[in-house]
């Protein structure tokens, strides 16, 4: 496997350790040091990293069947790492879904601290407490952002995979031309 392959994959791995990571430190009474990570941010790096993968998944013509035993190819403490991070983020979403929450994050203005209520008979802007803002915003927190962490897990597995198969392509290549 190239050395691109390897950067790009290891960036997606590695921003999918830390997103899970942020979720998992949001859920300490002290907080997250990454509270303030909005999940628009970490959409549009998803989205970059993302079409960058499907870009390097199409150049490499493989399907479905050859990225599987491309994958299966990779070594074995990778995938671990790369199915733990996924499921990782498959089971943190479930458990940030199963928390009902009515408050929402509006905003910071002039200092003062504002969700929205979302409670049939309350619903409306208010404004409430610093700590009561860091609270809704950490809830948030755990229940967007461990999607984000299992999609970068699954880009890093598709990454890596395209890395096996144009590494396959390029050795039958040179076999080929070998033979003739």
């Amino acid at each position: 496997m190239g050395w691109s392959f390897k950067a790009h994959g290891g960036i997606a791995l590695a921003l999918s350790a830390w997103v899970l990571l942020s979720v998992v430190l949001a859920w300490l009474p002290e907080g997250s040091p990454s509270a303030g990570m909005t999940w628009l941010v970490t959409l549009g790096v998803l989205f970059l990293v993302g079409v960058a993968a499907w870009v390097r998944v199409l150049l490499c013509k493989a399907d479905k069947k050859m990225l599987w035993l491309a994958f299966r190819c990779l070594p074995g403490r990778l995938r671990a790492v790369l199915g733990v991070l996924a499921v990782t983020g498959v089971l943190l979403t479930l458990i940030g879904a199963s928390q009902e929450d009515d408050l929402q994050t509006d905003g910071v203005e002039d200092g003062r601290y504002y969700v929205y209520d979302t409670t049939p008979l309350h619903r409306g802007r208010a404004e409430v407490s610093r700590s009561t803002y860091e609270e809704v915003l950490r809830r948030e927190q755990r229940s967007m952002l461990p999607v984000f962490g299992a999609a970068f897990a699954v880009i890093a597995c598709l990454v890596f995979s395209a890395g096996e198969v144009r590494q396959a392509d390029s050795r039958s290549k040179s076999a080929h031309a070998k033979a003739t």
